[in-house]
């Protein structure tokens, strides 16, 4: 458990988990909007039992990472800087597998598209590539503002406990993974978690064109329920040239809590078969 201040300032806090005897790429998870590293606790362990060292980030704003003070306008490069900078800090030598659930993996692509050389693998759950049609960027953004428009005048508390909930701790509230991951995003700052949904979740640009060129193994995971990003999960599976698709039954959006032996098993078996970096 660590922080660290990238080259633009911006303080990020970090975990790296690392096994008795490394035998595979480092897996860096990358969390969704609103959602903090918790969210992936149930995914460290059976990770490094099977040699991959596990870093868990909160993206600025969100967690542990506070966000950065000042007026300068945020955007998705700036989660790019930040997700180098954990990197950096975490598997400077080695590339890494890039594994991000709905915006962790919208980052993901964005981080790929520039840093290519830094990443052996991605693991894209419940996640799409941004839209590419105005109308549909234009419908998305407003939802973005309606999420950031309910946390203030709501909090966090409500939306977790409501029907938002689904979409931060998945359809199964009682599970422990679940209740632990609700505590620290009820304790978010309300004011950052909202600038960064206008800033940067909201407009964040499609990387579609992009996909092909992204040839790296890649794993698109999605809960059968999950019906927003459905379809975007088979049309990345189709345009990611090394891509394996795998709907999981029977789960949501937050697959890996709601089903997290069918996702851990699934995600360990895709790691199992990358080549050595």
């Amino acid at each position: 458990m660590a922080t660290l201040v990238t080259n633009e300032g911006n303080t990020i806090y970090f975990e790296r988990h690392v096994p008795d005897e490394v035998t595979g790429a480092t897996v860096i998870f990358s969390c969704a909007y609103c959602t903090t590293h918790e969210n992936w606790r149930g995914q460290v362990d059976p990770l490094v039992a099977a040699g991959h060292p596990v870093v868990l980030w909160d993206l600025r704003g969100h967690g542990d990472s506070p966000a950065p003070e000042g007026g300068e306008p945020w955007s998705i490069e700036n989660v790019v800087t930040d997700l180098y900078a954990v990197a950096e800090a975490t598997t400077p030598d080695a590339p890494f597998v890039a594994a991000g659930l709905s915006f962790g993996g919208l980052a993901s692509l964005h981080f790929m598209k520039r840093h290519p050389e830094r990443i052996t693998a991605l693991a894209l759950v419940g996640s799409g590539p941004g839209f590419k049609n105005a109308e549909a960027a234009a419908g998305w953004a407003a939802q973005v503002e309606r999420t950031a428009n309910f946390l203030e005048t709501r909090g966090f508390a409500d939306f977790v406990n409501g029907r938002a909930g689904t979409t931060c701790i998945g359809n199964r509230p009682e599970l422990p993974a679940a209740q632990a991951a609700a505590k620290p995003i009820i304790e978010q700052s309300v004011e950052g978690i909202a600038r960064f949904g206008r800033e940067i979740s909201g407009p964040a640009p499609s990387v579609i064109d992009e996909l092909a060129d992204m040839n790296v193994p890649a794993v698109v995971l999605v809960g059968e329920h999950d019906k927003a990003f459905l379809r975007a999960g088979e049309v990345m599976a189709a345009k990611l040239p090394q891509a394996h698709h795998v709907a999981v039954p029977d789960a949501g959006h937050i697959v890996n809590i709601e089903q997290a032996d069918v996702f851990n098993s699934e995600l360990a078996k895709f790691l199992k078969e990358l080549p050595p970096s």
